[in-house]
């Protein structure tokens, strides 16, 4: 009876070539599928404003279509032009730094595991199992960082370095090696991604940091550290000084303009205002947040519930403390996660606008949440252990059998591409382009140079044929493209003052070659 195996004791730890096995799925998964034609109205635009850049030899103004554009910072567009200088300007290298964001974010919790002290640790956590793997492997099959890491927006750009910041003000919180390496370079690195938060995303860079930080010193029911408390003053001068290799110029050379349009509209009026046209209810990341934990929904929601109850006990689970989840006991690695996800979640929540990729600053900390729940089953059980290597596996070669065979065949009715790629093989390459009917952001890459704009800049929707003509006559083109929805084509085809030859359809959008009669 003695060699029988038990709940508590399982009887094997992960070799060492399952883990690269998984880390090297991880690394195929967030790769896979970066070249596949741009969705959605933000994607092809982000990459269009850096090819702006990219063409003009300019890190600093951003625009599109030749028109200022500064709704957001810098640091995805300077991912962008640097990779386009690499690799030429393509999809793939518009998600380039996404990815690696996304690979950077694993690589930061991981390192949050391995610096973990053992106090810090919860109790069921033991050198058998490492944490920090498990910590890992967790974070890179969650979907929110694993879907946001392909694609070209700044939502994944600013939750890596605001991750690495806060990975390192909790490892610098829970050090007993007073060394530089130890404690004084997990500070630095605070304060110099904040700065870099600051590029990547604007305010929420430095204010998310700092209220996480202060709501986890109230969760604790602590004083922050005296050289913490000074290092406000340099640290503040660090970020600063990091974030201004942007801000400095671009605000010198578009003075007011840029920070009546970066600051004044879309930070405070785009907060306490619907003026984008995001509304959603105030509950809207409440459930938007959980989502974005799939694969590992349940054991978030357990790992909150075990929370809850250990802030509530009851009468006689203070005897059972020591068989219940190690949430219950409060590590400061729970506190601070709970800190890490109540700060955004509230702050989008009393936003005027929502959308899904806003919250993903918090997906970190509910990884953390999660994984401390999971590791706790997988150290007393071998088949949750398999079953969690195995879930994560599945989510990696899922990625990639999704994004290599199955996104391709449906996503066509999302994008131009396949369009303009058959009007180039006609030879219509350069011809200007007029949008009936439909506004298609898609085209900003797609068909970059060549569009219809109104005085403001935004891409201008044409109503009618006879405003088709108008504007082939005010331009001198002889011949054009049209794209239209496909139940307005026959408005072309009809037309008495147009000769029209309909080139390709995708299924939503129709692409028109037009000649005056």
């Amino acid at each position: 009876m003695e060699n029988t195996k038990t709940e508590t004791e399982p009887s094997f730890e992960v070799p060492r070539y399952v883990w690269v096995s998984l880390a090297v799925l991880a690394v195929v998964a967030y790769f896979v599928g970066l070249n596949l034609p741009f969705l959605g109205p933000d994607e092809p635009r982000y990459a269009q404003v850096a090819r702006e850049m990219f063409e003009r030899g300019d890190w600093v103004t951003p625009t599109l279509g030749g028109f200022n554009w500064f709704e957001k910072p810098a640091l995805l567009y300077w991912f962008e032009i640097a990779s386009y200088n690499i690799f030429g300007v393509s999809e793939f290298a518009a998600r380039l730094g996404p990815a690696l964001c996304g690979l950077g974010t694993v690589a930061s919790l991981w390192i949050l595991g391995r610096n973990i002290d053992s106090d810090s640790k919860t109790e069921d956590q033991s050198p058998k199992t490492d944490f920090a793997n498990w910590l890992a492997l967790i974070a890179a099959s969650t979907l929110g960082i694993l879907i946001f890491a392909h694609g070209a927006s700044f939502d994944i750009i600013v939750t890596f370095p605001m991750t690495a910041a806060l990975v390192g003000f909790f490892i610098f919180d829970q050090a007993k090696d007073r060394s530089f390496k130890k404690y004084h370079l997990p500070l630095l690195s605070f304060y110099f991604f904040i700065g870099v938060s600051l590029l990547a995303k604007g305010l929420i860079g430095i204010i998310f940091p700092i209220a996480i930080v202060a709501f986890y010193h109230i969760l604790a029911w602590k004083m922050p550290s005296k050289i913490f408390v000074l290092s406000l003053f340099w640290g503040t001068v660090i970020a600063v000084a990091v974030a201004s290799i942007w801000y400095v110029p671009v605000i010198s050379r578009n003075g007011w303009p840029f920070v009546d349009e970066f600051f004044i509209q879309h930070h405070f009026q785009r907060f306490t205002s619907n003026k984008y046209q995001h509304p959603q209810p105030f509950y809207f990341f409440i459930w938007v947040l959980p989502l974005m934990t799939l694969p590992w929904l349940p054991f978030f929601f357990a790992a909150i519930w075990n929370f809850v109850r250990g802030i509530f006990p009851r009468r006689d689970a203070v005897t059972q403390r020591d068989q219940m989840s190690p949430l219950v006991s409060a590590s400061p690695l729970i506190l601070f996660s709970i800190a890490w996800l109540l700060v955004p979640l509230v702050f989008f929540s009393l936003s005027g606008s929502k959308l899904p990729g806003y919250i993903l600053p918090a997906v970190p900390a509910a990884v953390i949440l999660t994984s401390s729940y999971i590791y706790r089953l997988v150290e007393q059980s071998d088949r949750w252990k398999t079953a969690v290597l195995s879930g994560a596996a599945l989510v990696f070669i899922a990625t990639f059998a999704l994004a290599a065979f199955v996104v391709p065949r449906f996503s066509s009715s999302e994008t131009v591409k396949g369009l303009f790629e058959a009007a180039n093989a006609r030879g219509l390459t350069t011809e200007r382009v007029f949008t009936l009917h439909t506004i298609s952001h898609s085209t900003e890459f797609y068909a970059a140079g060549r569009l219809l704009r109104e005085p403001d800049g935004k891409l201008k929707k044409l109503y009618n044929p006879s405003e088709v003509v108008s504007e082939m006559q005010r331009t001198n083109a002889k011949t054009a493209l049209v794209l239209v929805p496909l139940e307005y084509q026959k408005q072309l085809t009809d037309s008495t003052l147009l000769t029209s030859e309909v080139l390709q359809n995708n299924g939503e959008l129709a692409i028109v070659a037009v000649k005056l009669k």
